[in-house]
């Protein structure tokens, strides 16, 4: 018997399409409803290579005498974060706010009549475990108090409304007080500090936090921090360590200790994307890590493998459970990616492990449940020797060596991950459908690595999302942010407006970088148009700064919220705000100049409390103090595009004046025309430090 989440698109949603519980969809027909019923709502949010959300369904929610009483006494409503990370973002806050901290499977009590949340929590046990009530017991409290505590309820709720409404509106006090020079070096300051490495807990990328110290460092701020050293070492514990997958390329969500050594095993686009920018970014500052380059490449060689859909974009995420063989019960965590040692001493020879154990965490008693995560012990270029050892380990696992597999099939749900004939190990589930800001992400990844490492390749796979993109995910003249199977679904958020124009921009750049005029001027084009959209339909006019979700798709929230903080992708606000400097300078059109500035003045309360949270926002303080325009031929914007330069664009042109070979702007200042490369070097090196 399947319910109501059997025609849902979203694998997340169809894995619970068999639960016993009656879920349905979010939207009008599920809250009107609850709403004539009077039942509270079970909102429960998660995605689909979440693993506690996956215990939590074969647990409470496959559970019948849970089933029973849900049905009875709630409305129950699953949402995928990933399909609406709106929905998510406010009751993530919510739940924030109750308990002091989030994750993911978000299970939230609303009340019908306003969809405001009384009650939140994350996991909850089927049987009372972990010092957490079982998950009937808090159904029967919570209904109980629906029920009963109408004052207190309504106490509850009124409360919790005026904390998102306020942090929502995000008044300003005394920020205009603090200068913009002092916002950047306490933020560059804080931001070094969170990179620091720690003694314990789990490691994360935190990529936005990376970008920013290491675009800041050319300030010199005076500092007991070494930024320098902190952004080499967070790439070298990114390219060494268990995060990377050394044998097939891409990398883990995040590791689950301070040693950067056992992953948690899910390989999410949106990391992967970052990842690759930021070690292009490394190399291009001077940091030229073999390392650096090895996993850029092999990260590129898994997306085409496994990540990319026939017609070009990207694939979401792969889970971090895999099945050992096809009748076991229930998948297991990392199983695709482990070796045991007596599997190693099978597939290689005496003198091929005892190099892979000089080089790699490899030994009888493993470092992961008796088994070996590969983590490098040192930097450096692999040997010949040692990469012929990782290409046996890939025939092992994907059944042919790396240059006979084009594309690796994948397993779209657990049925076909354990009824398919694989030449090598089961792998995880790939969650197939196309999300728009994820995609953009790896496409500003390629593009910058494209012309850092002189890599056609790279450009010519980031251009081909793009294009699938620009021509498949706008319905009648609106940008969507999904596509399942060739379908667009779902009207685009701002971080797919933000993230794609950045897309589109970091591809203009790659193309002049490239020397491809024509190319760059139709991906230039197309961000003017797509930014075009994004201000008429999510600008806001009021506060300033662009809301999560377009007008005319926001009447089933609560609040209308505006992404600043960023989590594990930079926030939409952010990168919105870099991109009108970007194409401030790009057009000369000032109108983009004075939204970046009314963004900035519509954050800056926060940015001035809490540095920690809004790295993103300081990287568009920082284009937006010195922002900078070379106006050259194609042949030396060749030669400094591989260059970090973080805060310049590139301009082709032929009408310079007499004996010049480049201008450069300073906002909305220019210099003397150059007459060679060392004085264009020196302003352009005195223009990335105006600030």
């Amino acid at each position: 018997m399947t319910n109501r989440l059997v025609e849902a698109k979203s694998l997340y949603l169809r894995k619970h399409a068999e639960n016993p519980i009656d879920w349905w969809p979010w939207g009008d027909e599920a809250i009107a409803t609850a709403r004539e019923k009077n039942l509270p709502i079970f909102l429960s949010i998660g995605y689909s290579s979440c693993h506690w959300c996956t215990v939590m369904e074969g647990e409470a929610f496959s559970d019948l005498n849970i089933a029973e009483y849900m049905n009875a006494n709630f409305l129950p409503i699953k949402v995928d974060r990933e399909e609406r990370p709106d929905i998510d973002s406010i009751y993530m806050q919510a739940l924030q706010m109750m308990s002091g901290q989030g994750g993911w499977p978000l299970n939230v009590f609303l009340s019908p009549d306003d969809l405001v949340p009384f009650y939140a929590g994350t996991y909850f046990p089927l049987d009372p475990r972990y010092g957490r009530p079982g998950f009937l017991q808090v159904l029967q409290a919570l209904r109980r108090y629906y029920d009963t505590e109408k004052d207190d309820l309504q106490q509850r709720k009124a409360v919790m409304v005026e904390a998102l409404l306020t942090s929502a509106v995000l008044k300003d006090g005394t920020a205009e007080d603090v200068a913009e020079n002092e916002l950047l070096r306490k933020s560059w300051e804080t931001c070094t500090a969170i990179l620091t490495p720690n003694q314990s807990g789990n490691s994360f990328p935190m990529i936005p936090y990376g970008e920013l110290v290491l675009r800041l460092n050319r300030l010199n701020f005076s500092s007991r921090y070494d930024g320098a050293q902190v952004v080499t070492q967070r790439g070298l514990d990114l390219a060494l360590g268990g995060i990377y997958d050394h044998v097939g390329g891409g990398f883990h969500r995040y590791t689950v200790d301070h040693t950067w050594t056992v992953p948690h095993f899910e390989k999410m686009l949106y990391d992967n994307g970052q990842i690759v920018e930021y070690l292009a970014n490394l190399w291009s500052a001077g940091v030229e890590e073999p390392a650096f380059a090895r996993a850029i490449a092999k990260t590129v060689q898994w997306l085409t493998k496994e990540m990319t859909a026939p017609e070009g974009y990207f694939y979401a995420a792969q889970d971090a459970d895999s099945f050992t063989e096809p009748t076991a019960a229930e998948p297991e965590e990392g199983a695709f990616y482990v070796w045991r040692y007596s599997e190693l001493t099978q597939l290689l020879t005496s003198e091929e492990l005892a190099e892979l154990q000089k080089q790699f965490t490899v030994t009888p008693s493993g470092n992961f449940e008796g088994q070996n995560v590969l983590q490098r012990l040192q930097k450096g270029q692999l040997s010949e020797s040692l990469e012929v050892s990782l290409c046996k380990l890939f025939a092992e696992r994907y059944g042919t060596t790396p240059e006979s597999l084009d594309t690796f099939p994948r397993a779209r749900n657990n049925q076909e991950a354990k009824t398919y004939n694989w030449p090598g190990r089961i792998p995880s589930v790939t969650d197939t459908k196309m999300i728009v800001a994820w995609n953009s992400l790896m496409i500003s990844g390629l593009a910058r690595a494209a012309v850092v490492f002189q890599q056609p390749s790279y450009l010519e796979i980031a251009a081909r999302a793009a294009n699938f993109i620009l021509e498949h995910q706008f319905v009648d003249g609106r940008f969507y942010r999904l596509n399942y199977d060739n379908q667009p679904h779902i009207l685009a958020q701002s971080e797919d407006y933000a993230f794609f124009i950045k897309a589109l921009l970091d591809l203009h750049q790659a193309a002049l970088g490239m020397g491809n005029e024509s190319s760059a001027s139709l991906w230039l084009e197309k961000a003017i148009a797509l930014q075009d959209e994004f201000n008429e339909f999510l600008w806001s006019v009021e506060l300033g700064g662009f809301y999560n979700a377009a007008f005319d798709a926001s009447q089933d929230l609560i609040v209308r919220e505006r992404s600043y903080v960023d989590n594990a992708t930079p926030s939409a606000n952010g990168i919105a705000i870099a991109n009108l400097v970007r194409l401030t300078l790009l057009t000369d059109n000032l109108h983009y100049l004075d939204l970046a500035e009314q963004g900035l003045k519509a954050f800056k309360s926060v940015m001035s409390r809490a540095a920690q949270a809004c790295p993103s926002l300081f990287t568009a303080l920082d284009w937006y103090r010195n922002s900078t325009i070379i106006r050259s031929n194609t042949e030396q914007i060749k030669s400094l595009i591989p260059k970090y330069l973080p805060t310049v664009v590139f301009a082709a042109v032929s009408n310079l004046p007499e004996n010049s070979i480049a201008l450069v702007c300073q906002g909305l200042k220019c210099l003397a025309p150059t007459e060679s490369v060392e004085q264009l070097w020196q302003q352009v090196q005195q223009s990335q430090s105006r600030g």
